[in-house]
């Protein structure tokens, strides 16, 4: 098993910053992608952004690019979002989540990600 925990939301003003950690712990030998996909209220969880914990190659969401970057420490286990020029769409609950892909591709599925977080809240306003 492997477990997420996931810190880092909060409330800011359209245009600022907030960077999202997610911690991994237990069998992480079996995971070889991490992700974030969020849920808006009435909407479903969407793909956010992904990496491939070995090679580091990165896939992100078209109106996230630019803005949003991920990136890991493998001493620590833990993959971070920053994310910039925040705008009142991203909010959100922010999921972490991992999988252990074959050939390492990165999914945007969330039934191909076995582990998830718990969530953490996004606000932005306007």
């Amino acid at each position: 098993q492997v477990q997420l925990v996931e810190s880092g939301g909060g409330s800011v003003q359209a245009g600022g910053s907030l960077r999202l950690s997610c911690a991994a712990s237990g069998s992480i030998f079996s995971i070889n992608t991490m992700g974030w996909f969020r849920q808006a209220p009435g909407k479903e969880r969407e793909f956010v952004v992904a990496i491939n914990w070995r090679s580091g190659s990165t896939d992100y969401k078209g109106s996230v690019k630019g803005r949003f970057t991920i990136s890991r420490d493998s001493a620590k286990n833990t993959v971070y979002v920053q994310m910039n020029s925040l705008k009142p769409e991203d909010t959100a609950v922010y999921f972490c989540a991992a999988r252990n892909s074959p050939l390492g591709a990165i999914s945007r599925v969330p039934v191909n990600y076995a582990y998830w977080g718990q969530g953490t809240q996004v606000t932005v306003s306007s």
